[in-house]
């Protein structure tokens, strides 16, 4: 049985140093839970009993380390419509403002409204979208 737990220890850390073993669901666990009682009984001598067991875990192992990872869905920011005036009264800045003083003001406020730091996508967007609205506006003149 002492090789075994080896083998066992050996294999979760492997799977631990190269990030196979992420996150384990309830259907891991029962598979490992189940891999073991196979292993045990085969160990005890229980072939025919513990054969099955073993056998499907390994194949559920197989499955699920080969299966690919799901991809983290990236929300697209939807495009804001926004007018210059709008744009300076959101980032409080006024019509004489240069771009060091936009991007200062957009610095301030994003911040702020971060969604990492409390905020909204949907205000930070909007305040981006301020920022680009303003700075383009500055470039046409």
């Amino acid at each position: 049985m002492g090789p075994i737990a080896l083998a066992v220890i050996a294999l979760l850390g492997w799977m631990w140093w190269t990030g196979r073993l992420k996150r384990i669901t309830g259907q891991d666990a029962m598979a490992i839970a189940m891999g073991v009682l196979g292993l045990v009984l085969l160990a005890k001598g229980r072939p025919l009993l513990g054969v099955a067991p073993a056998l499907l875990t390994g194949l559920y192992a197989l499955w699920r380390f080969n299966r690919p990872e799901p991809k983290a869905r990236v929300s697209e920011a939807t495009p804001v419509a926004m007018d210059v005036a709008e744009a300076r009264a959101l980032l409080g800045v006024d019509e004489s403002a240069d771009p060091d003083e936009i991007q200062a003001a957009y610095r301030r406020l994003i911040a702020l409204t971060h969604p990492d730091r409390g905020g909204t996508e949907a205000l930070a967007g909007r305040i981006n979208a301020a920022r680009d609205v303003l700075l383009r506006h500055h470039g046409e003149k």
